[in-house]
């Protein structure tokens, strides 16, 4: 049985309707530049007041085509088995997810988004303001990622020069 209810406040349209075609990770979907629109349902356009001049954004949304009975997991690129709350898969018992978008646009009950990793259609749970001097964290570590980083890294060939 479900713990608690949740409202969907909106949807997030983008350019993906396969999941092989979305970008893997917020990182990816920044970098495809790929503009999307976040459609606030009509009740919920009022709690938009205040984000003006606002740069970035966390949206949550709830990834409605993802598996849910996975625990453990086999990436793709690693080949070794992990928990999935080691990983950032889509793939998890409750499938939320989040980016933090940059804002291009806050219009007419609609934001315009640049970083969004999620398939069109895919139901929005919340916003909340990205603060950088609260959100950022640059000495962050995932120790199996941190690993395997280091692992290539001594494999690679030296740089030339």
């Amino acid at each position: 049985m479900p713990d608690a209810g949740l409202y969907f406040i909106g949807r997030i349209r983008t350019p993906w309707t396969h999941r092989s075609d979305c970008p893997k990770n917020s990182h990816q979907a920044h970098e495809a530049q790929a503009v999307c629109n976040v459609e606030i349902d009509h009740a919920f356009q009022p709690a938009l007041a205040g984000l003006e001049g606002t740069t970035h954004l966390w949206l949550l949304y709830f990834m409605d085509r993802a598996p849910r009975n996975l625990v453990v997991q086999v990436p793709r690129r690693y080949g070794e088995g992990r928990g999935t709350f080691a990983l950032r898969s889509p793939a998890r018992p409750n499938p939320i997810a989040m980016s933090a978008v940059r804002v291009l646009d806050i219009a007419e009950g609609r934001l315009t988004v640049i970083g969004v990793d999620c398939l069109d259609g895919t139901p929005l749970l919340d916003i909340k303001p990205y603060f950088a001097s609260t959100d950022c964290h640059p000495d962050a570590v995932v120790g199996w990622h941190r690993a395997r980083t280091e692992e290539a890294a001594e494999e690679a060939p030296p740089a030339p020069g």
